[in-house]
């Protein structure tokens, strides 16, 4: 009878032939379950959801509660009886609950721009190891913070020392998110109507740390009681994260790193190698990991590795610092945010090195039934477990600092154990597409601009474009939905923009290949990549990165022919697997920058019809987007494509018409 309820009480453990499509991830778990060791995978099948927290209407903001309002059984007209001990109703908690997520993943993302910043000036004050090295981006970035690039001198206008423009630039840069007056000075990057909106409304961000903290106030018990202008408020902090901290990160990152141009490798676990020291970087800020690839390539570190019995040292990576590294130097991506345990599980990691956000509390007790080092190294982003070693990154030694982490991963590679399993799966691909690089494989060397890719959307080739982002949650059988919602964009002539874990499914489902268009894609995109050269599915980088699809969508506007402003021409924006706080401060940022945007999975409104409605109805008055959430994968692109549809009708461009070349009298005459 013990027996048999000790039995009972034995946790489940997942499906390992259910969890993903991804077959080193279905292999992997399998291991791990005969190794006896814990994932992701398995915790999700003994931790059930809270009903009431995924409608979004439990508050604990306070101590007289948990307050769980679940919906009234006589619907609609039940919505006044639900109250919290306050009177809080169902439509102030659930709004209160988005917002403080709006305001946790605006400060992640713009915290890393922080952080990037202050390593900026090191480098702009030649204190470090880091240089710039991406002048160019310095001098079209530098305007836009108010920085001149040229001075008077008797009379003639010359061009001023790099380093000082750099220094100039790196000090407004870091004003931006603290100060006093005035408002974030990329917004005016925006269309004009776009602007014009925000200030109507009243939504222009004042600095970055102002607009979150303002958020903790207002859902404090008993502040902000409205639902609308508690979105207001959520509405300043996305902005202060898409159009400031994200956007802010991703230019000085490539300033100081390069901005990212097309270039080849793989993804999936199977990018680790048995006879190599292997490596893995996770996390999401780059500064670290980018002395790290350079430390590796060293002869000296080389020699080390080959000294201890290794043939080289194998980088890979895991969620966005996968894709930093990726998108700049080729090191591979070893896969997504859930597979992280899996890398280790392998038995072939010597190192997992992290940073900040979205890295698994288990990574300790996976590591510890393997020879693996896992090593924090920043001050905000410890672990409890013994057996982790924190070494603490400073930028003013950050070479000193990779080569101690790859020094212990070398000197570790002789403690492996027999239990190495190395998946063979990969796929090759082509990463790297930043705003610039976007311009010049369709919109030519001469015109330097948009407007060929306008043409194929204006001619029909292109029937739209489509920003497809964001994380894994275990909720759903791993990459299954990105890839079902991709597959079906491309196949209806839709172009795909990608970053974080969604870019790196895509890559390992060889989406993200120059030969996959004529596979997967409609004749119309097809015959635009097979004649430019490019994947369907363009990857643009990390979750910081979703700034540079803002600013794809504003250079469409700029080029003409489709309107105004970004609201006006078919465009629209998915996270199929969201998990992350991140995920709603994007959404909102996405929304409220004109661009109709569907979820997933579920949305934490629903509890709160009311509520749930201003996001998906009265937003796109506002602003032109709107939320939309949707989880089946084949019903989510056809909504995306039904909007890119509505926009070319509205657009005079769902007619078949002649394919020719517009000129700028064709095109101004549509503008007019």
């Amino acid at each position: 009878m013990a027996d048999e309820k000790k039995a009972k009480k034995a946790p489940k453990l997942a499906d390992a032939a259910t969890v993903s499509i991804d077959p080193a991830t279905r292999q992997m778990v399998a291991h791990a379950q005969k190794l006896g060791i814990e994932t992701v995978f398995d915790r999700a099948e003994n931790m059930k959801q809270c009903n009431i927290g995924v409608q979004g209407t439990c508050c604990k903001n306070c101590a007289m509660g948990p307050c769980r309002l679940p919906l009234p059984k006589n619907g609609i007209e039940g919505e006044d009886e639900r109250k919290g001990i306050c009177g809080a109703t169902a439509n102030t908690i659930a709004a209160r609950n988005f917002v403080r997520m709006i305001a946790g993943g605006a400060a992640a993302h713009s915290d890393h721009g922080r952080a990037v910043a202050e390593v900026f000036l090191s480098a702009a004050r030649k204190e470090g190891d880091y240089q710039i090295k991406d002048i160019p981006k310095l001098m079209a970035t530098a305007p836009h913070l108010g920085v001149e690039t040229q001075v008077e001198v008797d009379g003639e206008m010359q061009d001023r020392d790099v380093y000082e423009i750099a220094l100039e630039v790196g000090e407004a840069a870091l004003k931006e998110w603290g100060k006093d007056e005035g408002e974030l000075l990329y917004l005016k990057r925006a269309p004009k109507p776009l602007y014009d909106k925000w200030t109507k409304e009243g939504v222009k961000p004042r600095n970055i740390d102002r607009e979150i903290v303002e958020i903790m106030h207002r859902t404090h018990m008993g502040v902000d009681q409205d639902y609308k202008n508690l979105m207001k408020q959520g509405t300043r902090a996305a902005l202060a994260d898409g159009w400031g901290g994200a956007m802010l990160a991703t230019d000085l990152q490539d300033i100081m790193f390069g901005t990212p141009s097309p270039l080849e490798s793989e993804a999936n676990l199977g990018v680790m190698k048995e006879d190599h020291v292997n490596v893995i970087v996770h996390g999401h800020e780059p500064v670290l990991s980018e002395m790290i690839v350079a430390a590796s390539q060293s002869p000296e570190m080389i020699a080390l590795a080959q000294k201890h019995g290794a043939k080289g040292i194998q980088l890979g990576g895991i969620c966005c610092t996968a894709n930093e590294m990726l998108q700049r130097h080729g090191v591979p991506p070893a896969g997504t945010f859930l597979q992280q345990e899996l890398a280790i599980i392998t038995g072939a990691c010597d190192a997992m090195v992290v940073d900040v956000q979205c890295v698994f509390q288990s990574l300790a007790n996976v590591a510890k039934c393997f020879h693996t080092h896992l090593i924090t190294t920043h001050p905000i982003a410890k672990m409890e477990q013994k057996n982790v070693i924190h070494i603490e990154f400073d930028e003013h030694h950050a070479m000193e600092d990779a080569k101690k982490i790859l020094t212990m991963a070398i000197e570790n590679f002789k403690n492996r154990g027999s239990e190495v399993m190395i998946p063979n799966y990969k796929a090759t691909q082509i990463a790297g597409f930043s705003v610039e690089s976007i311009q010049y494989h369709l919109g030519g060397t001469f015109r330097g601009t948009y407007y060929t890719l306008n043409d194929n959307i204006i001619n029909g080739r292109i029937r739209g474009v489509a920003g497809v982002v964001g994380c894994n949650n275990v909720r759903s059988k791993m990459n299954n939905a990105h890839i079902e919602v991709v597959k079906e964009l491309i196949k209806n002539d839709v172009l795909v923009l990608t970053t974080g874990c969604n870019a790196i499914a895509c890559a390992m489902e060889g989406l993200l290949a120059p030969e996959s268009a004529a596979a997967f894609c409609g004749p119309g995109l097809a015959e635009v990549c097979e004649t430019v050269g490019i994947p369907p599915v363009l990857h643009m980088g990390s979750c910081v990165d979703n700034s540079r699809i803002l600013l794809a969508a504003t250079e469409v506007v700029n080029a003409g022919g489709l309107g105004k402003d970004i609201c006006d021409w078919p465009v629209a924006g998915s996270a199929p697997e969201w998990m992350s706080e991140k995920a709603i401060a994007i959404g909102q940022y996405v929304v409220s920058s004109g661009i109709y945007t569907i979820f997933g999975g579920t949305l934490p409104t629903s509890g709160a019809p009311v509520f749930h409605d201003h996001l998906c109805k009265d937003m796109e008055k506002i602003y032109g987007g709107m939320w939309d959430v949707e989880p089946d994968p084949l019903k989510h692109a056809h909504k995306m494509i039904a909007h890119i549809d509505k926009k070319r009708k509205e657009l005079g461009i769902d007619k078949a018409r002649e394919r020719v070349l517009m000129d700028m009298e064709a095109r101004q005459a549509i503008d007019a």
